[in-house]
Order: C-alpha cells, then structure tokens, then sequence
C-alpha cells in the first residue's frame, strides 16, 4: 500500500509538472493526490469502488481547498492534478474493449460503472466547493452600508 501511495504522489508531480503547475506548489499536488490515494485504498476494501471513489474525491477537494487558502492561489491547481488519480480510466478502457468484441452486456456493464465513478467524483468536488462557499458567507461580516 505505501508502494502505491509514493507511485501516486510521483505520478502526480510528474502530471503536474507537464500540465506546468508552478514549481513552487508541485510537491502540494503531489500530497494531494498521494492522499486521495490512500483514502481510496482504504475504503475500496471497506465500502467498494464507488463510494471510495466518493470519499476520496471528497478529501482531494477538502485538501485542495486548504492548500488554496493557506497558499492564497485557486483551488483548480492542486485540485485538477489531485483528482487525476481517480479518474475512471480503465472501466473506459473496458467499455471500449468490450464493445469491440462485441459483448453488449458487458460493455454496458462497465459504462455504467463509468458514469458512476465520474458521477460520484463531480458530486463530490460540487459538495466540498458548496461547503467552503457557505463557510464564506458565513464569516463574512456584513457591511453596514447594506442595510
């Protein structure tokens, strides 16, 4: 599991140094989807594919959200490289497979999967934005002009 958790923080920085993340914020990327990783082997044993790929959108996003605020730069830099780890690339792959041979039920089967995981990870991602959007207004003082 460690193996897999140092091989997603390496893949991360190298995916982040190709889509030209400032050097300065690669080593962030890298723990943001190193932890990503890891919750998702975690809850992958415990719950399945789906809701590991839920919860550790979730935790990707709630990282990038505080690597973003302590650092004072957008969330979409450690968020879109943090995420890369749990895109649904093999189900893809398997969809296109099947298809081609020509098993219909099983191509289904795996598109279906798809659109869940990639429903689940947009879920997520919208949920921790609305969180930290509402945690703004929240502690935002009311300027007493408005009134």
């Amino acid at each position: 599991m460690l193996i897999q958790i140092v091989g997603a923080f390496i893949a991360i920085v190298a995916f982040s140094v190709v889509i030209e993340t400032p050097k300065k914020f690669l080593g962030y990327c890298g723990l943001t989807g190193a932890a990503g990783w890891a919750v998702y082997l975690i809850c992958n044993a415990h719950f399945g594919p789906i809701w590991a790929n839920f919860i550790s959108a979730l935790v990707i996003s709630l990282v990038s959200h505080l690597f973003a605020r302590v650092l004072k730069t957008p969330v979409t830099i450690f968020l879109i490289s943090g995420i890369l780890t749990l895109v649904p690339g093999a189900a893809m792959y398997h969809t296109g497979y099947e298809l081609f041979m020509g098993n219909m039920e099983a191509a289904a089967s795996y598109l279906a999967l798809t659109a869940q995981i990639a429903g689940v990870i947009a879920l997520a991602i919208f949920i921790m934005d609305s969180v930290f959007q509402t945690l703004k207004k929240i502690n935002k003082p009311e300027h007493p002009d408005k009134l």
